[in-house]
């Protein structure tokens, strides 16, 4: 029998509205986190048999309100740090084609039954009544989450576009099949993806980003979803062949998918978060994007292989698209781009990893870091089962030089700034300034000087040979 334990405000709250005559029910993902074995940490509370003014009237008791979600009939609930959100239940009628053209209404009489009927998929309309502890699961979410499948509630899921998107990160983050008669409704709402907005699009990535298990599935679901032409980026990677003795697991589709597994690994592995955990899944994404565009039969070693020259510079423009387009924030996609134009650097400069290659390295990343590229190279060489996991050698070597140059987190700082430079030109602003710390700056980066004393002796012998040339 599942037993889903509330905070205990949260209780004292639920058991108050009870006792006046309402039925509140925990909705949403905190049961089904609940059934998968987690512990939810956001709850979402639906309460039956109250008005919305009268549910707010309640709740003010206990914390401060927030009513900014009233025209979808939530009340907000703040206190001792944490938030909680309550609503009525309501009804959504669709109006129009627009993501948002539906008018809502709110009725007390409202049952569970139908108000699970509008949820968008079955293992999001399960609800759990904390006081008698029982589970309402009218659309069999409690199977389909057992056997791993994604199932639309009802056609009402037809209605809303932008519930294609959410599975697609549903799919990801809980390891789900998607239902065949729910991929037909996807495929026959897939030319009304225009009217989602922008943000809206970025948000679903963005979940898909911070919190799947299986991001993998990305290409199966936007596959059988009818929706990969709207990412034909992801759509092309789908049976570009490669080189079987550098990628026995298959096609440049197949790999893509096993890096976005081993990536979602080594964020977990890393307790990364935020832009940090972005960042790696979103390079993951598009570091071979064009492998697509660039891919050929072409003599080597003797032989004739699969080779894609060149998808390392031809892929970084082809990611900023790709993230701009889906509405990815500018301080993501400036860090994704270098890193897929660096990706293979491991098997370059790998090889022996001097101090200025790698210190060069670190200046031709900003803002992304050589940490963030050898996340990447490490899933990149673990998506090739089944060959070895982990790092390749010259990517080892890169981390230990990185480390001994201290640039592993960022480019060193320069030691010539511009007040060093300024007394040299009498105080006088003006773009010479520039043109001398950026010198220095390229000077410092092969390895002129290393300290503060010696990048003062080197400004004076550059200053004087200037002098002397002009």
């Amino acid at each position: 029998m599942m037993r889903l334990d509330l905070p205990p405000l949260l209780d004292r709250i639920v058991r108050e509205l009870h006792a006046a005559g309402h039925r509140p029910m925990v909705v949403g993902g905190a049961v089904r986190d609940a059934l998968l074995g987690g512990e939810p940490k956001d709850f979402d509370i639906e309460v039956y048999g109250i008005s919305y003014e009268r549910l707010a009237e309640i709740l003010a008791r206990h914390g401060r309100v927030d009513l900014v979600g009233k025209s979808f009939g939530v009340v907000k609930l703040n206190v001792g740090g944490r938030e909680y959100d309550f609503s009525v239940p309501r009804r959504d009628n669709k109006l129009g084609l627009k993501h948002r053209d539906f008018q809502t209404t709110f009725d007390e009489n409202i049952t569970p039954r139908e108000a699970a009927s509008r949820r968008d998929f079955t293992v999001n309309a399960m609800a759990y009544d904390p006081v008698k502890q029982e589970l309402l699961d009218f659309f069999g979410g409690a199977q389909d989450l057992k056997n791993r499948v994604l199932r639309a509630t009802s056609d009402a899921f037809a209605e809303d576009p932008l519930r294609v998107l959410r599975g697609m990160q549903f799919a990801c983050r809980f390891d789900l099949t998607l239902d065949p008669e729910t991929a037909a409704m996807c495929k026959s709402i897939s030319d009304h993806y225009g009217t989602i907005a922008r943000e809206r699009v970025a948000d679903e990535f963005m979940k898909w980003a911070l919190k799947s298990s299986h991001p993998g599935r990305i290409g199966e679901y936007l596959a059988v979803s009818g929706w990969n032409v709207h990412f034909p980026e992801i759509a092309r990677l789908a049976g570009v062949p490669q080189d079987p003795g550098w990628h026995p697991e298959g096609d440049v589709g197949t790999h893509t998918m096993l890096v976005l597994d081993a990536a979602a690994r080594i964020a977990e592995r890393e307790k990364l978060e935020d832009d940090d955990r972005a960042v790696l899944l979103f390079s993951a994404l598009s570091h071979d994007f064009a492998k697509a565009t660039t891919t050929a039969l072409r003599e080597r070693d003797g032989k004739m292989r699969w080779t894609s020259w060149g998808h390392e510079a031809e892929g970084g423009p082809m990611a900023r698209a790709f993230l701009d387009r889906i509405g990815i924030k500018s301080a993501i996609t400036d860090r994704v781009v270098p890193l897929v134009e660096n990706h293979l650097v491991s098997s370059h400069i790998g090889r022996e990893a001097t101090p200025r290659a790698v210190r060069r390295l670190a200046m031709r990343l900003e803002p992304a870091t050589i940490t963030d590229l050898l996340r990447l190279i490490e899933a990149d060489h673990s998506g090739r089962p089944p060959l070895p996991v982990g790092l390749p050698e010259g990517a080892v070597r890169i981390r230990e030089m990185a480390q001994a140059q201290a640039v592993e987190r960022g480019p060193q700082a320069p030691l010539i700034l511009g007040r060093h430079v300024m007394p040299y030109f009498d105080d006088q602003p003006g773009k010479h300034i520039g043109e001398v710390t950026a010198a220095a700056y390229e000077a410092q980066a092969d390895g002129a000087f290393s300290n503060q004393e010696e990048a003062i002796e080197w400004l004076e012998r550059y200053m004087t040979e200037r002098a002397a040339q002009r």
